[in-house]
C-alpha cells in the first residue's frame, strides 16, 4: 500500500516522509479492520480509501490557515487524521456524537501515536471554543447553512469555515446566511478520482 500511497502522492505534487506515509496507511488498515464490525465507512476496499479518505482529506492541506482546527462531524476522523499527520504542528479537535467513531478514534491516537488530535463526543452546538479555533473543517457534514447555523461560535476572529464539497454547491452559496461570505472556492484535484472536489472557505463578516 505504501507504493500506491506514493504514486499517488506524486500524481498529487505532495511530499511526505517515510513516517507519515507509514502513519497514513496504520490509519487505512485500522480503518479496515475496524470497519468490518463499526460500520465507519460505505468505502470498503483500502486501496479505494487511499484515494476516496487519505487523497481526498491532504489535498485540502495547503488552503488551511492556522494552528488550531476542529473537524465537525468526523465520523472516523475524515479529514482530521489525514490533515494532522501531513500537518503535525497543527492541532486538530476532531468532534463527532457517536460513541463508537470516537472510541476508534482514540485507538488511532493511541496505536499512531498522534499527540496533535483530540477526540471528543459532542454536539457540534453544545461544543464551548475556548480558545477559539483558527479553523472549522467540514467534509460532508451539512448544507452551508446548517454549518454556519450550528458552528458560528466556534471560529476566532480570523478564522474561517472549510467546507469540503463534491460540486460547487452555488444554491447553498447564493443562500449563506447573512454576516457571512465566501472569501474563496477551490477546484481540488484528487488523483484517480471521479468527480469533482471542492473547498469552499468562509468567514463571517
Amino acid at each position: 500500500m505504501i507504493n500506491q500511497l506514493s504514486s499517488l502522492l506524486n500524481a498529487a505534487n505532495i511530499s511526505l516522509s517515510d513516517q507519515q506515509k507509514q502513519q497514513l496507511v496504520g490509519y487505512v488498515e485500522m480503518l479496515h479492520k475496524w470497519n468490518k464490525a463499526y460500520n465507519l465507512t460505505s468505502v470498503r476496499e483500502p486501496e479505494q480509501m487511499l484515494i476516496r479518505h487519505i487523497l481526498d482529506s491532504i489535498v485540502v492541506e495547503p488552503h488551511l490557515q492556522g494552528n488550531r482546527f476542529i473537524d465537525v462531524g468526523t465520523g472516523p476522523g475524515l479529514p482530521g487524521v489525514p490533515l494532522a499527520i501531513v500537518r503535525p504542528d497543527a492541532h486538530f479537535t476532531l468532534l463527532d456524537s457517536l460513541g463508537k467513531r470516537v472510541r476508534f478514534l482514540r485507538q488511532v491516537q493511541h496505536e499512531l501515536k498522534l499527540e496533535n488530535i483530540e477526540p471528543v463526543q459532542s454536539r457540534v452546538e453544545e461544543f464551548p471554543s475556548e480558545p477559539p479555533f483558527d479553523g472549522v473543517i467540514s467534509r460532508a457534514f451539512a448544507s452551508l447553512n446548517d454549518m454556519l447555523s450550528w458552528c458560528h461560535h466556534l471560529p476566532g476572529k480570523n478564522g474561517a469555515f472549510y467546507a469540503l464539497k463534491g460540486v460547487l454547491p452555488g444554491d447553498e452559496i447564493s443562500a449563506l446566511p447573512d454576516g457571512f461570505r465566501v472569501t474563496e472556492t477551490v477546484r481540488l484535484k484528487v488523483p484517480q478520482l471521479e468527480g469533482e472536489r471542492h473547498l469552499v472557505i468562509i468567514k463571517a463578516n
